[in-house]
C-alpha cells in the first residue's frame, strides 16, 4: 500500500531532534509523498529546507495561515507570493478563515483569504482550506470571488454532512486526519455519506494525532491509522482507501512530476 500525508508540518520545531527518522519512518510504512503547508514567513526556510532535503518524499506548498494574518498582513503576503516561483509548489496554503483563536483580523484574514484564491487561479493551483469556526464565511468568499478554476481541499474537515456537501459541489476535497478516530467527533456519519473519490487522508502533524496517539506528538507514519478507520467506516479494504485517496491526491497536486521513475 501507499499513503500521500496531504497535509504534515514536518519542518516545525516539535521535530528537531529526529526529523529525518520521522521521515524516514513514515516512508518505511509506505507514505511515498508529504506534502508541507507553510504558515508564514517565518516557516518559509525550515520549510523550503526539508523539501531540499528530501525532494522525492517532501513537497511544498506555499500560503499564508489565517491565524498568522495580522497588522502587518500586507507585507506577509508579500513574502509568500516571492515564495511561490519555486517550481516544486503543489498548492496554495494553507489559507482560510479562523475564528476560534481570534476574530479581531476577520476582514483582513477575508482579504488574505482572497489574495491567495486568485493565486490559485492565476498560478493553476490547489488551494488548501482551514476553517476553523468560520464555514459560513468561507463558503461566502469562494462562492463570491467569481474565480472559475477553483480547485483544493478543506484541510482537516470536521463540519456536517450539509457542510461536507457543499464543500464538494463548490469542486473541493475533504482533508480527512486523526479527528475521524475520536469518539465523538460525528465525521464516521459524515463519511457514510460521502464517495472516497472525494477524501484526502493527512495527519496535520504534529498536531491532531489519531488514537491510540492523542495527546501525543502526530507524525506522519500514522496516516494508516486514518486509512483504517475509514475503511472501517465505508466497510471496504484498507488497501481501496489506500488507492483511491492517494491517486486523488496525485491527481489534485499533479504529483506526477516528482514521479522521477516514471520519467525515466
Amino acid at each position: 500500500m501507499k499513503f500521500v500525508d496531504t497535509h504534515t508540518h514536518l519542518y516545525l520545531p516539535e521535530f528537531e531532534k529526529d526529523r529525518k527518522e520521522v521521515v524516514q519512518k513514515a516512508v518505511n510504512n509506505g507514505v511515498v509523498k508529504m506534502l508541507l503547508p507553510n504558515v508564514d514567513s517565518s516557516t518559509i526556510e525550515p520549510l523550503l529546507s526539508l523539501a531540499n532535503e528530501f525532494p522525492d518524499h517532501c513537497l511544498p506548498m506555499m500560503g499564508l495561515h489565517p491565524t498568522s494574518v495580522k497588522e502587518n498582513y500586507e507585507e506577509e503576503l508579500d513574502r509568500v507570493k516571492s515564495s511561490l516561483t519555486f517550481e516544486n509548489i503543489v498548492a496554495v496554503g494553507e489559507t482560510g478563515i479562523d475564528l476560534y483563536w481570534d476574530k479581531t483580523h476577520l476582514d483582513k484574514q477575508i482579504i488574505a483569504f482572497k489574495t491567495q484564491l486568485q493565486w490559485a487561479s492565476q498560478l493553476n493551483l490547489p488551494i488548501v482550506i482551514h476553517v476553523r469556526n468560520s464555514f459560513d464565511e468561507v463558503f461566502n468568499v469562494i462562492e463570491n470571488v467569481s474565480l472559475t478554476n477553483l480547485r483544493g481541499v478543506f484541510h482537516c474537515f470536521s463540519g456536517n454532512l450539509e457542510q461536507a456537501e457543499q464543500a464538494v459541489n463548490l469542486g473541493f476535497m475533504l482533508g480527512i486526519g486523526g479527528v475521524v478516530t475520536f469518539k465523538n467527533s460525528g465525521l464516521d456519519k459524515v463519511l457514510e455519506n460521502i464517495c472516497l473519490s472525494k477524501i484526502l487522508l493527512e495527519t496535520d502533524s504534529p498536531y491532531l494525532a489519531p488514537v491510540p496517539f492523542r495527546g501525543k506528538r502526530n507524525e506522519s507514519a500514522y496516516i494508516n491509522i486514518v486509512a483504517k478507520k475509514i475503511a472501517e467506516i465505508k466497510n471496504v479494504n484498507v488497501e481501496s482507501v489506500a488507492s483511491i485517496t492517494s491517486e486523488n491526491a496525485e491527481k489534485l497536486f499533479n504529483l506526477g512530476r516528482f514521479d522521477r521513475n516514471k520519467q525515466n
